[in-house]
């Protein structure tokens, strides 16, 4: 993981992130306020506990899924962590890797209020069996 220079409470996130595991998911507890907000292109939950079913659903349909840090910056109470998500369809598919960010909002505690994730979903339908076919050739047709 590349940082910006100082440690911040962002880049101790980071490290929960790279490090999570399916079994390991109450670590969430140390990252998320408690009524925290979570986004990303397909879903919008809030709480805790709603972030960790997030995860868990991530872990029980994906095989082998992590996160490779490539960096984070801070500035305020605004942190960006830029990563690389690794993972397969199923045990014995190839490996698929989407980048992605990640805009955090902290609270006073260095808890995360607010995670907003941006990545391509596009990038992860071009990997599922038929449909991967369908969105590639309509990503060649719209591009300029």
């Amino acid at each position: 993981m590349e940082t910006d220079g100082a440690f911040s409470p962002l880049h101790r996130i980071a490290r929960v992130f790279e490090q999570l595991r399916a079994d390991q998911l109450d670590v969430l507890a140390q990252v998320y306020a408690p009524q925290a907000t979570f986004q990303d292109p397909f879903n919008r939950v809030q709480g805790l506990a709603a972030i960790t079913a997030q995860f868990a659903h991530m872990y029980a349909k994906l095989h082998a899924p992590r996160f490779v840090v490539k960096d984070v910056t801070m500035q305020g109470a605004v942190g960006w962590m830029v990563w690389d998500f690794h993972f397969a369809l199923r045990k014995g598919a190839p490996l698929q890797v989407i980048e992605g960010a990640t805009r955090f909002k902290l609270d006073a505690l260095g808890l995360v209020v607010d995670h907003r994730d941006y990545w391509d979903a596009c990038d992860f339908y071009a990997t599922v069996p038929v449909l991967g076919g369908v969105v590639r050739r309509l990503k060649r047709a719209a591009a300029a």
